[in-house]
């Protein structure tokens, strides 16, 4: 891992993380106990702050970060799924931000809700708990309960918890 001081302010990284090896950490960043940042992904505290949560997975190729004195935060259980931006945004416990989406300054994605790949939260949207929201700019479809979006958000975080302690024993440079 790719862990930089900026301006005095350094990453913290709790002993039972997963931090990949070509994932870069800069300035004023906190990993909890049991989170994953994967490959590739970029967290940029320079002049924000970005706290992922127990338990939150950062996946491939995503970037976080923010406005200045920004927080930006990866609740405890989310998911920040591959190639996403976050942007001076805050997801609740056990949401999900699918693959190639973007969520822009002051947004919030609530606690088991799924934002649907590839699309945009505009800024100062807020997203409610429990629902699935799509689209350019995303907006509400439906409650999440009782549809397939409801399989992800449930066993999203369990199965890159399992995946991260594999990774942390199991990867060798070759």
């Amino acid at each position: 891992m790719h862990l930089f001081e900026f301006e005095g302010k350094r990453p913290t990284v709790h002993p039972e993380a997963f931090v990949a090896p070509t994932a870069t950490l800069i300035g004023d960043v906190t990993i909890e106990k049991g989170a994953s940042v994967w490959y590739g992904a970029v967290l940029r505290a320079d002049i924000c702050r970005i706290v992922v949560r127990e338990g939150a997975n950062v996946q491939d190729n995503s970037v976080l970060h923010g406005a200045p004195d920004a927080l930006v935060e990866v609740g405890p259980g989310a998911t920040v799924a591959h190639s996403c931006i976050v942007h001076g945004a805050v997801l609740e416990e056990r949401a999900l931000l699918g693959n190639g989406s973007t969520m822009l300054d002051d947004t919030r994605l609530g606690a088991g809700s799924m934002v649907a790949a590839g699309s945009l939260v505009s800024p100062g949207t807020q997203i409610p708990a429990g629902v699935l929201a799509a689209g350019a700019p995303a907006q509400v479809k439906k409650p999440i309960e009782g549809t397939a979006a409801q399989f992800w958000v449930e066993a999203n975080p369990p199965y890159y918890a399992e995946l991260a302690q594999r990774h942390r024993t199991g990867i060798t440079a070759v």
